[in-house]
């Protein structure tokens, strides 16, 4: 894989920051003409630098403002259960990561839900339904204090 140079750190920083620049608007940004910056960007997605692109939504505003880290502990750990109990994970939409951690806990879930009742309700009716859980910790946001979508580059 090719090295990044200083300009392809100051697209992906350029883009982290408003993925819906033009190319030509990116290009007046780095300081190179539109084709170059053209290449540059099909060669960093070639690459997998860029995986996609995508708005950020305000999940209050669409009624799921309600924010849980839900840590999980399957009931016995192989790669069998592991994969059944991902695939199960990947389905459900309330969750947005899923995370295998290390730790006393399996599993670090965030989940986006309107409030509490219909979180209490996701516990008994979907997660409580998979076979292969053994146990759960909730941990309720009560505040956002920093939130970066983007990594230092």
């Amino acid at each position: 894989m090719e090295s990044l140079d200083h300009i392809d750190l100051q697209i992906l920083r350029t883009l982290q920051d408003n993925a819906r620049l033009t190319t030509k608007e990116l290009a007046t940004r780095v300081h190179l003409s539109t084709t170059p910056v053209f290449e540059r960007l099909k060669r960093l997605e070639a690459q997998g630098y860029i995986k996609k692109y995508i708005a950020v939504l305000d999940a209050e505003k669409l009624n799921r403002g309600f924010l849980v880290f839900c840590r999980v502990k399957l009931r016995r750990l192989n790669k069998e259960i592991a994969e059944e109990f991902t695939g199960i994970i990947r389905e459900i939409p309330e969750v947005t990561e899923c995370y295998n951690i290390s730790g006393s806990y399996d599993y670090l879930l965030k989940i986006h839900a309107p409030d509490m009742k219909y979180y209490q309700e996701f516990l008994l009716n979907v997660l409580g339904t998979i076979e292969s859980l053994g146990s759960m910790e909730s941990t309720f946001v009560m505040d956002e204090v920093k939130q970066v979508y983007g990594i230092q580059v």
